[in-house]
């Protein structure tokens, strides 16, 4: 496998007032003619909103069309998402676009809580509605600091969700810097979810976070790449 690197292919333009900064998380969904990126794009640097452009399927340096408004609104006051919102993993499945995102909420004594959300689209990935206003995978005794950044998967009649685990918060150089590992859920339908609290790839150290599974299949093998980093001078 060989990789052509291509450059920048978009920065969020100086016209829209909600996409002030950042294209960061790239989600994409492949349409006929096109590659749609849903992204977390920021109005300012406390809030996180997700939105998409289209790009040609055949010259990525050419963007069609760049959505003039957010995909989602955030949530209101106490509610996980009132600050944040960030695409993860995107699924086109049954007529439907599933698209799971991290919801993000300030907090007082730690930066921010994070959880995955759900929306579907009904109209191929153009507009979403939220599915419900609470987290689809929220805060247990075993995921209390946070679940988020999903990959799904769909294989053989069964939803597989690979997802960033909350494991504590330390505090260096005056500091509360998250560390996290990656654990496994499943579902039959894409909208409820059971989590097995399977630690799939570990922290080798009590100071790392593993963040952001993807996962593709590559001659009968799954392969999963992470984020990974240290929680010292991050």
């Amino acid at each position: 496998m060989k990789w052509i690197k291509k450059g920048l292919l978009f920065a969020p333009p100086h016209n829209l007032k909600w996409m002030n900064s950042h294209a960061q998380v790239p989600t994409i969904l492949i349409k006929k003619d096109k590659i749609r990126v849903y992204f977390a794009t920021r109005p300012q640097q406390t809030l996180s909103l997700t939105g998409y452009a289209d790009f040609d399927i055949n010259d990525l340096s050419k963007v069609l069309y760049i959505h003039p408004e957010p995909v989602l609104q955030l949530g209101r006051s106490g509610e996980f998402d009132e600050h944040g919102i960030m695409p993860a993993s995107i699924i086109e499945r049954d007529g439907l676009v599933f698209l799971f995102y991290s919801g993000w909420q300030r907090a007082s004594d730690v930066p921010y809580n994070n959880y995955t959300g759900l929306a579907v689209s009904e109209d191929g990935g153009d507009t979403f509605k939220k599915y419900e206003l609470n987290p689809v995978i929220g805060k247990t005794k075993e995921d209390k600091y946070s679940a988020t950044s999903p990959c799904v998967i769909y294989e053989n009649g069964l939803w597989h969700m690979y997802y960033s685990s909350g494991i504590h918060w330390h505090s260096i150089n005056g500091k509360q810097e998250h560390t996290y590992d990656i654990k496994y859920a499943y579902s039959k339908d894409g909208f409820y979810w059971t989590r097995t609290n399977e630690t799939v790839i570990a922290q080798q150290t009590e100071y790392e976070a593993l963040t952001k599974p993807a996962i593709i299949e590559i001659d009968e093998l799954y392969h999963m790449w992470f984020c990974f980093r240290g929680s010292n001078d991050f």
